[in-house]
């Protein structure tokens, strides 16, 4: 059997937590808010709340090895906090680097095979919009702006047909996936998928409330969810 890294043994954990598709650190800042004390950082890369280069490679397994370089400036071990399409890239990360990963959060992650085609996508993007609460819009049109449509664009498309679960059998500690209740991106049984190829001790929460934006929506009750994940790692958070 492969042994977890302890993230105790360090002195506590530092949370790094990535925005999702197109947008910035207002999609996690709710939730950090809630989570004393303060998570190490979140992080931007190219295609999530970063505009990108038109030779950039933007596929996960890419934006993995920048996320990698950014880890390499936080000490101690790390949980890893992902939402969307950022969840293949942390998945990445995670896999390749098991001596300081110790914990891997997955929010409303993307893609089921069901719906990779763009046409499915769409379908189940606008089954979930009517969910979402209309005051996101304003936040996010200012992040789309700032990343790009066509980045955003070039990122789905590099992303949407890459299989999260390959690199997922890959993470050493367990893994936690979140949902929102009306959350058709992610729906439950996807999630449940996710969590059955993870490590054993890997779960699903679907929270009470909310849709896909549950990061920034609901940013009290997917603190909640990541602090019994951290205590049931007999994890700590780091000071700031």
């Amino acid at each position: 059997m492969t042994s977890r890294p302890d993230p105790v043994a360090g002195g506590g954990v530092a949370l790094v937590a990535v925005p999702g598709l197109g947008l910035s650190r207002t999609d996690w800042e709710t939730t950090l808010r809630q989570l004393r004390p303060r998570p190490s950082r979140t992080v931007l890369l190219p295609g999530y709340g970063e505009p990108a280069q038109r030779h950039q490679a933007l596929d996960p397994a890419s934006s993995a090895r920048r996320l990698l370089d950014h880890l390499a400036e936080v000490e101690g071990p790390v949980v890893l906090l992902a939402h969307s399409a950022s969840c293949q890239v942390v998945a990445e990360a995670a896999a390749a680097n098991h001596g300081r990963v110790v914990g891997v959060v997955l929010v409303g992650p993307t893609t089921d095979p069901r719906a990779r085609s763009w046409v499915g996508l769409a379908e189940r993007w606008l089954r979930t919009a009517v969910h979402e609460r209309p005051g996101e819009v304003p936040v996010l049109v200012r992040s789309y702006l700032r990343t790009g449509l066509g980045v955003i664009a070039r990122t789905m498309d590099a992303t949407r047909c890459q299989p999260i679960g390959v690199p997922l059998a890959r993470v050493r500690p367990p893994v936690l996936v979140v949902r929102g209740r009306r959350d058709r991106i992610c729906p439950r049984d996807w999630a449940e998928r996710l969590a059955s190829l993870a490590p054993e001790g890997s779960r699903v929460v679907t929270l009470p409330v909310g849709a896909h934006m549950v990061p920034l929506t609901h940013g009290a009750l997917v603190a909640d969810a990541v602090a019994a994940y951290l205590r049931s790692l007999g994890a700590e958070l780091s000071g700031a």
